[in-house]
């Protein structure tokens, strides 16, 4: 899922229509035995594959209301360690996500409402055949009006994975990625952080059949299979919060139009000028989702109130509000991002391994500062070569 910001600012884009060849090249620098798949929409919102040649895979669920598995050959494998692949991209895709497997993915259909709905590989059901093998994925959409693309770690961290964008006209973007063999040292941390605070951080850690450990998840993902972790984490941080914004303004900054937005607790509810309606106190699974409670977008909701909660949010799993300087929303700098607890440890210690600090630790990290940049999202009107390299620098 792209970072919910970065969804709203692709959403209004109208721009001219790109009619260059994408050109998507794969990296191995991991193992053999690595395999990339491309699925994502076309231009009717149907679910397609990538396949070798450069043309698309159509799956059909025959109005079949049981899963049954996508049987065609949809892998692309990459070789042996050190080799590459490439392969052109002549059609539109959207919602799209380029995964990469040491070992076999498998990918099921389903009809729903008459529509062929894709079931993706799961991090959270262990029944799913792909729980055992190593795998992550980059997000992707490529559309007339340009492509954006990044590592996203809002659901969980795996395979170590880098991209760069070319454009026409040559210039270059670039999101490294998490280092080699990062996953065994995040579980390190986190087990060392639940040590401190009596928190189940370390529960994160999915491991193999033989301890290896292969994927961390976000604490939502844990959250939602054990509703009572986390529950009272965030309770004092949130009274004191509140607290404060009874007798000082906190202010939005939206860095749209309606520019710095004053809010104020009155009643136990934040209120803001201009906003539809107010918010009342989050829970810990509303401030890890970010998209539940008073983080949730309804239809109705005016912009200033769609820019107000990524904001927020945000400000939250940083642990930015108490801080000096945190009565503005977004102003502080990346480096005072998650220095005081409690705050979202995941998304801290993740960045702290990631080698620029950029990609995806969860749904808002594309709020910052102007001139800074978490999320490690590439973009471009005109773009030319995307660029993934699986196994770290």
């Amino acid at each position: 899922m792209y970072g919910k910001d970065l969804a709203a600012k692709i959403n209004s884009l109208n721009l001219a229509a790109n009619d260059k060849i994408l050109s998507i090249s794969l990296y191995n620098n991991l193992a053999n035995g690595v395999y990339a798949y491309v699925v994502g929409k076309d231009v009717n919102n149907r679910v397609i594959f990538l396949q070798p040649d450069g043309s698309f895979y159509r799956p059909d669920a025959n109005s079949t209301t049981v899963p049954v598995r996508v049987t065609q050959d949809v892998k692309l494998p990459l070789g042996v360690r050190g080799s590459s692949l490439s392969i052109k991209m002549s059609a539109y895709i959207s919602s799209a996500r380029i995964y990469f497997a040491i070992g076999e993915l498998h990918f099921f259909i389903v009809s729903v409402n008459g529509e062929t709905t894709l079931i993706e590989p799961s991090v959270v059901n262990p029944a799913d055949p792909n729980a055992t093998l190593e795998w992550g994925f980059v997000e992707l959409t490529y559309l007339p009006s340009g492509l954006w693309a990044n590592i996203s770690g809002v659901d969980f961290v795996g395979l170590p994975l880098g991209i760069s964008l070319t454009t026409i006209t040559g210039t270059v973007q670039s999101t490294a990625g998490l280092a080699a063999n990062s996953v065994a040292s995040i579980c390190d941390d986190l087990y060392e952080q639940g040590m401190k605070d009596g928190q189940p951080w370390n529960e994160l850690c999915q491991r193999s059949d033989t301890g290896t450990a292969i994927r961390v998840l976000a604490p939502i993902n844990y959250i939602r299979s054990h509703p009572n972790a986390f529950s009272s984490y965030w309770t004092d941080y949130i009274n004191k919060v509140w607290l404060l914004y009874t007798s000082t303004p906190l202010i939005i900054d939206t860095q749209l139009s309606a520019g710095k937005v004053q809010c104020q607790v009155l009643g136990d509810v934040l209120t803001c000028v201009g906003d539809n309606r107010g918010y009342t106190k989050p829970t810990a699974f509303d401030i890890f989702s970010c998209n539940t409670g008073p983080f949730e977008i309804r239809t109705p909701d005016n912009d200033i109130h769609r820019a107000i909660v990524p904001r927020l949010c945000a400000a939250f799993n940083r642990s930015t509000f108490l801080i000096n300087g945190g009565d503005v929303q977004p102003s502080l700098s990346s480096d005072c991002y998650y220095s005081t607890s409690p705050t979202n440890h995941f998304s801290r210690i993740v960045h702290e391994y990631e080698s620029d600090g950029k990609g995806y630790a969860f749904p808002y990290d594309d709020v910052n500062t102007s001139g800074e940049d978490q999320s490690g999202t590439v973009s471009a009107r005109d773009p030319l070569v995307l660029a993934i390299r699986v196994g770290g620098v």
